[in-house]
């Protein structure tokens, strides 16, 4: 049997157990194919080193991430034949790097919204004016969002039922104004695409469920429309850092309040879906303003700042 069928025997395994395989697939079968074309037919620590090494100009967490999926596949294939060597994990070093968010200033998330109200197309507009609206009150990842199917959005009882990752659903509960802004939508949507060919609350001017990567492409242009610049020496913001804002303004929040911010972190990452408090804790040190405030807490004071971070909702106050 060639290595390119064994892979996809692998693959068809892995996702008849619930895997998502996002872009893994296209990566294994490449390497496949080249173990094909060398006549491999089993795999060794050398040739998986060699095929995850190759990308000249890739950074250390891409090579690491090509060894790793080379890793799990020759773990499958180990139970099959012994010979198949198992690559280390240790053989592509690449240091955990997370860039710091873009934050976004309530001006700009409205100036975001206002944007997207300007597109040309009525249904698309007024999707990404919900999308965008939704997000940075919510702080959903864009997946989620756009998974949305309109059993999902229960407005009597201002909530979302949320699939995230790993297919974990969680109950996402909605500020008034939240559920008002995404019962406009709904009522929108309804009357300009009547008959729609998908179940999803954001839909596209022919009915169907809105991509990723249009609603990215979209973004970037809404960015420019908006006069969001990118800062000197940063990655462009980005959609997903609606998230991060929603994350970091509730935590600032919880700060300037003087609430006890490590005991509410839990309810933050149930909030945002976080499978442990460890990501959610990501933000204290990506932050210098939370930096700041966590360091003002441990010196004496004789008052604290309550003043409120203007449109960011709180988990546990109905978000």
């Amino acid at each position: 049997m060639s290595m390119r069928a064994r892979a996809e025997d692998y693959l068809t395994l892995r996702r008849a157990l619930g895997h998502k395989m996002r872009g893994y697939d296209r990566m294994l079968l490449a390497f496949a194919d080249r173990a094909d074309r060398a006549g491999q037919r089993r795999i060794t620590t050398a040739a998986a080193l060699q095929w995850a090494s190759e990308p000249q100009a890739a950074s250390p967490q891409y090579r690491r991430m090509r060894l790793s999926v080379v890793r799990g596949f020759a773990r499958h294939l180990h139970t099959l034949d012994p010979t198949s060597e198992i690559p280390p994990a240790d053989l592509i070093v690449a240091p955990a790097q997370r860039k710091p968010p873009y934050l976004y200033s309530s001006v700009e998330i409205a100036a975001l919204v206002h944007a997207a109200g300007t597109l040309a197309a009525p249904l698309p507009s007024a999707g990404m004016q919900a999308l965008v609206s939704l997000i940075a009150a919510s702080g959903l990842r864009l997946g989620e969002a756009l998974g949305l199917d309109r059993v999902h959005v229960v407005a009597h009882e201002a909530v979302l039922r949320v699939s995230g990752k790993n297919d974990d659903v969680r109950v996402v509960p909605l500020h008034e104004t939240t559920v008002a802004m995404l019962t406009r939508y709904a009522a929108r949507r309804d009357r300009l695409c009547p008959h729609t060919a998908s179940p999803a609350f954001f839909v596209t001017g022919t009915g169907r469920r809105m991509q990723q990567r249009w609603v990215q492409q979209t973004f970037a242009k809404l960015l420019i429309m908006a006069e969001i610049q990118v800062p000197p020496g940063r990655r462009r913001p980005r959609i997903h850092d609606l998230r991060h804002t929603f994350a970091v303004g509730t935590l600032i929040n919880w700060h300037r309040a003087g609430a006890d911010v490590h005991a509410q972190l839990p309810v933050l990452s149930t909030f945002l879906g976080h499978t442990s408090t460890e990501a959610t804790y990501w933000y204290l040190q990506a932050v210098p303003e939370l930096l700041g405030l966590a360091a003002a807490r441990l010196e004496p004071s004789d008052h604290h700042d309550n003043a409120p971070l203007s449109g960011c909702a709180q988990p546990g106050r109905r978000p």
